[in-house]
This record gives C-alpha cells, sequence and structure tokens, in this order.
C-alpha cells in the first residue's frame, strides 16, 4: 500500500543515528525532537516508555525519505513524524497498523504529520482531531531582554525535587494561559533521576533573586548537530509579570551562541504570553507543527 517507500523500525537509537544521522543533519533545526530524542536515550542506556522505536522510510533508490519515532512517556505515546513525501507518510502509516500497534496519536511536521494520523484513522475507522498547534521557532538577531533583579545559575543538585515540580507544573500552566487542557500530564513520565542527569549535564537554569532564591527555570537540551534546543521555560504564577523569563532565555541563548550553536525552541500557537516574549527577543517562526489525536 505504501508505493515505492519500505519503512524499517529500528530499536536501537545508535543504529538508528548511523543510518538517519546524515538525513537529519541536512536540517537540524526541524529535526531537533528526533535527534535530542535518539542522542538522550543512547546515553540513557535503556528506555523506560512503553514505546521505544524509530523508523526509517526509504524511497525505491534506498535514499531516505522521512523519519519518524515513538518514544513519548505520556499516554497515548503518540508519533513524533518529520517531514516526508505523502507517499513515505502513508507508507509509514501502513506499517504501523500492518503490524498491530495501536496509533493513538501523531504529533510533528505539517503536513507530514496530518497525513499520517489520516492514514491511520482511514485503516482503522477512527478520527483525527487536532489538540495542539505547535511553533518552531530558531533565535535571529538576539535583542537583549530589559534588565531585572537577581542572575542566572546553574540548578544546584539539591534543588532536584524543586526543578522535577517545576517541570511537571510547566504543562498544566501553559494548558491554562494557551486557554485548553489535556497536557498537563506529558511530564509526568520524567523522574527524579532524570533530573539529576539534566543538573549534573548542566542544562538547567534558575533565575535567582538577589537572596539567591530561584523564581524561575529555563531548561534545553544539549546541542545536536549544532542545534541547542530550549525549554521548558517556567516562571511559577507568583512570580510573574517581572520580566524573569525573557531575562532567562535571552541570557541562555548567548551561552549557546557564544558556544557556536543555533538555538531554537517551541511555542504553543495559542499561548499569546510566550509567543510576544519570543519574538520581542529575536526569535524568528520556522516551521508551524501539530499535535493530533486519533481515536
Amino acid at each position: 500500500m505504501g508505493g515505492p517507500f519500505a519503512v524499517a523500525f529500528e530499536d536501537d537509537p545508535a543504529r538508528f543515528l548511523e543510518r538517519a544521522g546524515a538525513h537529519l543533519a541536512t536540517d537540524p533545526v526541524t529535526s531537533t525532537v528526533v535527534a535530542t530524542s535518539a542522542e538522550r536515550l543512547v546515553r540513557a542506556g535503556t528506555a523506560t516508555t512503553p514505546y521505544s522505536w524509530f523508523a526509517v522510510v526509504t524511497d525505491d533508490a534506498g535514499a531516505v525519505a522521512g523519519v519518524a519515532m515513538r518514544t513519548a512517556p505520556f499516554p497515548p505515546y503518540p508519533l513524533y513524524v518529520l517531514g516526508m513525501p505523502e507517499g513515505a507518510a502513508v507508507a509509514l502509516a501502513d506499517a504501523l497498523v500492518d503490524r498491530g500497534e495501536e496509533v493513538g496519536g501523531a504529533n510533528g511536521a505539517l503536513p507530514a504529520a496530518r497525513m499520517v494520523a489520516d492514514r491511520v484513522a482511514e485503516r482503522t475507522g477512527a478520527a483525527v482531531e487536532v489538540s495542539m498547534h505547535m511553533r518552531l521557532f530558531e533565535l535571529g538577531t538576539l535583542v537583549p531582554a530589559r534588565p531585572v533583579p537577581g542572575r542566572l545559575r546553574p540548578a544546584y543538585d539539591v534543588e532536584a525535587d524543586l526543578v522535577l515540580d517545576w517541570f511537571r507544573r510547566f504543562h498544566v500552566d501553559a494548558d491554562e494561559q494557551a486557554g485548553h487542557t489535556g497536557h498537563g500530564h506529558r511530564d509526568e513520565g520524567i523522574s527524579i533521576e532524570d533530573i539529576r542527569l539534566r543538573i549534573d549535564g548542566g542544562t538547567v537554569w534558575m533565575w535567582a533573586d538577589d537572596a539567591d532564591r530561584p523564581v524561575h527555570l529555563t531548561a534545553a537540551n544539549p546541542p545536536a548537530f549544532g542545534v541547542a534546543r530550549v525549554g521548558p521555560v517556567y516562571t511559577p504564577k507568583e512570580h510573574r509579570g517581572r520580566g524573569y523569563a525573557s531575562a532567562a532565555v535571552a541570557e541562555v541563548s548567548r551561552l549557546f551562541r557564544d558556544s557556536g550553536s543555533r538555538v531554537i525552541l517551541f511555542t504553543d500557537q495559542a499561548n499569546p504570553t510566550s509567543n510576544r516574549i519570543y519574538l520581542a527577543l529575536g526569535f524568528e517562526p520556522v516551521v508551524d507543527m501539530a499535535d493530533h489525536t486519533i481515536g
């Protein structure tokens, strides 16, 4: 049913990167989630999610036409799909249905993610709904944020429990800001061990007040193919409206830029606060993405 396209599933993230790394590197900005997820699993050595695979779709000449993955730790464990031709998207969806895998969601680049979702729904008699519209931004010319009290510093080891709490609260509060629901569970699968690894890796920062008390968190993923992805960015409600997020994201972005990395981040298109902040800092839209539920 997939025409000239073939689909191969790979459980080993290192082997996946060997096979698809060159393809990911041709567009490291839009491939950021897949690249960083694969590299994180390589470092971790084991997966703790119900599904942990990567897919490579090749054309009739054997060239990589598209990639996808299923590593999400939250129900319905959606696919994450990068851009690919329609025939490749159809082949991927057919391969999943044919191997009996229940697919409850497909996120990622448009229109490929929607084509996969529609084909799965067509084959299984389900319906597709968009649960969130996302936008990927890349930093252009960094615009300095206005000065605010305090400073950016790495998160301390003793703050691991607080960092975990703020990671989990991020999606709940982001849903509230955007006026929708259903995404607050996304970091339920993250553990205190995951947080400690992130802190040890130097990818979690706090904006601390003059008494060194944390009032804001900005985290990031280590650079993959020269691209660093910022997020989550979280300010507790009692500290909002004071410029901490703008100051922290600007400083973290500067650190990555100074080390030679491009800087990107995602926003929920329905969240006016985050979109306004990042545009003001010099982030420019790259591509629209969407989360789809299938059921």
